[in-house]
C-alpha cells in the first residue's frame, strides 16, 4: 500500500516574522561578549589568554553545531530540531547570565553556540512551507534580521553591562529568545522528515567533521602567534590534515553521509562557499580595522573615541546590515543571484579602497563601514538563497549550513589578518599602529574582495521570478 503525504502547510507572514524575531534575539545574544570583553576580564580577573578563549568558544561551538543541525533538520524535520536546539541555547543564556566565575561562563557560551544552527533550520522551514520565489525573500528577511540583531547586541551590550550588570546583558536577549521560541512553536506548522531514518546517523562522519572544524578554528586562533608557538601550530596543521583525509574517506563510503561530497562538487555549492569565504574575509578585516581607527588617540591621527561613541558611529552599519537581507532576497528574485552578488562585491571593493585613501574624518569611516555592511549582507544572503534553492529540498539544511560555516571561517581569517597587520605595523615601544598599517589593511581587503569577481563570472544568473 502506498502512503501519500499531504503537501506542506503554507505559512503566513506571522510565522516568518516569528522566525525573524528569533533571528534578532539569537543575533543579539551571540554578539554581547565581543564589545564587553575588557569589562568581563576585569570583573572575572581573566588573563588575556582566558579572554581570547572566551571570545572564540561560541564561534567554535557554532562551527561544530551548524552542519550537524542542518543535517538533522533535513532528516528529522526543521521545526522539531529547531525547538530542541533553542532549548539548549536558552539554557546556555541563563547559565551565562547567572555565571559567578569564568568556568561557568565558558559552559554557558558553549551551550549558546548552538544558536548558530538556528539559521539553516529556519531556512529548512521556509523552503518547506513557501514557494521558491517567496522563500528567497523570506530567507533574506531572516538573514538580515540575524545580522541586525548581532549589531544591536554589539551596540547595547556595553550600556546594559555598565548601567545594570554583566548578568543582564545575557539575561535580556535570552528572555527574548525564550519568547520567540514559544512563538515559533505556536505559529510554525510541523514539517515532515525529508528522509527515512533507516540509514541511521553517520556518527563517524559527524565526529570527524567536528574534529576538522575544531582543529581549523584552533589553527586560525594560533596563526598570529606562529613565531612563539611554531611547534604547536605545526602539530595542529598535521592533525587537521589527518582529520580532513579521514573524513573524506569515511564520507565516500558512508551509506548516508553527513555531507554528500558530490553535493560539494556542484558549481552552486563550491561557488557559494568560496565567495562567502572571500567576502567575509574582506568584511571582517574592515569590521576589525574601523573601530581600532576610531579608538586611536586624537593626538596621533585617530579620533580618540570611547566605547559608547564607537557604538554610535557603527549604528548606520547596523541599520544597513539589517536592510541588506530583505533587499538581497528581493533582488535575487527579480534579477538573479549573480547580479546581486556582483553589485555587492563592486560596492564593497570600492568602499574598502576608498577607505584606504580617505579616512581623515569620522563620517568617512561611518559611511564606508555602512556601505561594507550593506554589501556583505547583499552578497551573503544571495549566496545562501542561491544555495538553498539550487539543491534538493532534503539537502537544504546541510547545504546552507556549510555556506554559513564558511562565513564563520571567513570572519575568523579576516579578523586574524587585520590583527596581524596592525601588530606588524606597530613601532617598537608604541601601542599605536602606524597609519600606513590601516591603509595596507584596507587595500588588501579591497583587492581580495575584488578578486572574487573571477568566481562570480562562473555563476549562473540564478532563477528570476
Amino acid at each position: 500500500m502506498t502512503v501519500t503525504l499531504a503537501p506542506p502547510v503554507r505559512i503566513g507572514k506571522a510565522a516568518v516574522w516569528a522566525l525573524g524575531i528569533l533571528a534578532v534575539a539569537t543575533g543579539a545574544l551571540e554578539s554581547v561578549v565581543a564589545p564587553t570583553l575588557p569589562l568581563l576580564q576585569r570583573e572575572l580577573n581573566m588573563s588575556p589568554a582566558e579572554g581570547a578563549l572566551l571570545s572564540v568558544v561560541l564561534l567554535v561551538t557554532g562551527a561544530l553545531v551548524t552542519p550537524v543541525a542542518g543535517k538533522f533538520g533535513d532528516r528529522y524535520g526543521g521545526k522539531r530540531v529547531l525547538i530542541r536546539l533553542m532549548a539548549v541555547v536558552c539554557t546556555g543564556g541563563l547559565v551565562s547570565a547567572l555565571a559567578p566565575n569564568l568556568p561557568v561562563l565558558l559552559l554557558g557560551q558553549v551551550l549558546q553556540g548552538a544558536m548558530v544552527g538556528a539559521l539553516p533550520l529556519s531556512f529548512v522551514l521556509v523552503r518547506t512551507h513557501l514557494p521558491a520565489g517567496e522563500s528567497k525573500v523570506a530567507i533574506g528577511v531572516v538573514s538580515g534580521l540575524f545580522v541586525g540583531g548581532g549589531m544591536a547586541g554589539t551596540l547595547s551590550a556595553g550600556p546594559v553591562a555598565e548601567g545594570l550588570s554583566r548578568h543582564w546583558m545575557f539575561a535580556l536577549p535570552t528572555i527574548v529568545v525564550i519568547g520567540a521560541t514559544l512563538l515559533v512553536n505556536r505559529l510554525m506548522p510541523s514539517d515532515p522528515p525529508s528522509r527515512s531514518d533507516d540509514a541511521g546517523v553517520d556518527w563517524p562522519g559527524l565526529v570527524l567533521l567536528s574534529g576538522t572544524l575544531l582543529t581549523l578554528m584552533l589553527v586560525l586562533a594560533l596563526a598570529p602567534a606562529i613565531g612563539s608557538q611554531p611547534l604547536v601550530l605545526g602539530t595542529l596543521i598535521v592533525v587537521l590534515a589527518a582529520f580532513v583525509t579521514g573524513w573524506t574517506a569515511v564520507e565516500r563510503r558512508a551509506a548516508s553521509p553527513m555531507v554528500d561530497l558530490r553535493m560539494l562538487a556542484r558549481p552552486a555549492m563550491w561557488q557559494s562557499s568560496v565567495l562567502t569565504f572571500v567576502i567575509c574575509v574582506g568584511t571582517s578585516m574592515a569590521a576589525y580595522l574601523v573601530p581600532q581607527l576610531f579608538a586611536v588617540p586624537a593626538d596621533d591621527y585617530g579620533f580618540g573615541a570611547d566605547a559608547t561613541e564607537i557604538g554610535f558611529f557603527l549604528l548606520p552599519g547596523a541599520v544597513a546590515a539589517s536592510l541588506a537581507g530583505p533587499m538581497s532576497g528581493i533582488g535575487a528574485r527579480r534579477f538573479g543571484s549573480r547580479a546581486v552578488v556582483t553589485t555587492g562585491i563592486v560596492l564593497m571593493a570600492a568602499a574598502l579602497v576608498a577607505l584606504s585613501a580617505v579616512h581623515t574624518e569620522v563620517w568617512h569611516l561611518v559611511v564606508g563601514k555602512a556601505l561594507i555592511a550593506l554589501a556583505n549582507g547583499l552578497c551573503v544572503t544571495a549566496m545562501v538563497t542561491s544555495t538553498a534553492t539550487s539543491v534538493d529540498r532534503s539537502d537544504t539544511g546541510i547545504a546552507t549550513s556549510l555556506v554559513l560555516v564558511t562565513r564563520v571561517i571567513g570572519f575568523a581569517v579576516g579578523s586574524q589578518a587585520g590583527g596581524a597587520i596592525l601588530t606588524a605595523g606597530t613601532p617598537s615601544g608604541s601601542d599605536v599602529p602606524a597609519a600606513s598599517a590601516f591603509v595596507t589593511g584596507f587595500v588588501i581587503a579591497g583587492v581580495v574582495t575584488a578578486l572574487s569577481l573571477l568566481v562570480v563570472r562562473t555563476m549562473s544568473k540564478g532563477v528570476k521570478e
